[in-house]
């Protein structure tokens, strides 16, 4: 293996495993099972991994997980809440939003097949993140919140409203963000925020099920129907503002601070 590929594998990750099996890449968020949240952390080292991707054509296929009861519970508002103490401007506030932005086009645009593979609570962030996936598989006891708008805040992490749109269409999304409903995976399943769902020992089975023949086909052929994919969703968000993200989120976590301890400090 060559020096970038031993960097993949043996760069010492602080909040995420990752093996490879093959041309197939397993990536598990909170392997030591102790926080189930998008920090600073967790989003520098899945920028890492998809950076040494670059290198790494013969990975074919990224299969993002977790280790921990849930898949994602979203952003750590705690570290917001620091980051906003420390620097009252907003720089540091916004150095951290714009991370999520550029983890986000790094999933859309990197050459390997991405494949969520979602258990438990799926929230705010957790939810965006598994929503740049290419695939998506959910068990089908999942749960899924969008509860920004209830914390006070606007849906702005990693440009996830105008993917969340192109996948599920306005009108739902419009429903989920403003009302901050929970809703099971048979409705992610309709709305096509999932593509599959599949009891919960079943699901690596369902996962294998798009592997094995993604595997087969061409390397060249997946690239570039995956990129007119992503062309043709981000020409339907021709008017998309996510790159003012961290922008537009600042001004709302300020008065969130002044005016006291939020209430819970995980969920976006």
């Amino acid at each position: 293996m060559n020096e970038t590929g031993d960097t993949l594998l043996a760069r010492p990750y602080k909040t995420v495993a990752v093996d490879q099996d093959g041309p197939v890449l397993h990536v598990r968020l909170n392997p030591s099972r102790q926080d189930d949240t998008l920090g600073v952390a967790v989003l520098d080292d899945l920028i890492a991994v998809l950076d040494d991707l670059h290198e790494r054509p013969d990975i074919r296929v990224l299969v993002l997980s977790s280790e921990g009861d849930d898949f994602c519970l979203g952003a750590d508002r705690t570290e917001y809440e620091t980051a906003l103490a420390t620097d009252p401007t907003g720089a540091a506030l916004r150095r951290i939003t714009d991370r999520a932005h550029r983890l986000c086009n790094a999933l859309e645009t990197t050459h390997a097949i991405t494949i969520a593979r979602l258990h438990g609570k799926v929230i705010g962030a957790g939810l965006a993140l598994a929503a740049f996936c290419d695939l998506r598989a959910a068990a089908d006891t999942c749960r899924f919140r969008m509860p920004e708008v209830g914390l006070g805040l606007p849906p702005a992490w990693g440009g996830a409203m105008g993917r969340l749109i192109s996948e599920a269409g306005v009108a739902r999304i419009r429903e989920l963000m403003l009302t901050c409903d929970l809703f099971d995976a048979p409705t992610a399943h309709r709305l096509g925020l999932v593509h599959e769902i599949a009891p919960l020992d079943q699901l690596d089975k369902k996962v294998g099920a798009w592997t094995r023949p993604l595997l087969r086909r061409s390397p060249e052929a997946l690239v570039l129907t995956k990129r007119m994919l992503a062309g043709y969703a981000r020409a339907d968000r021709t008017a998309d503002v996510s790159l003012l993200d961290s922008h537009l989120l600042t001004p709302y976590l300020v008065p969130i601070r002044n005016q006291g301890p939020a209430a819970g400090s995980t969920a976006d």
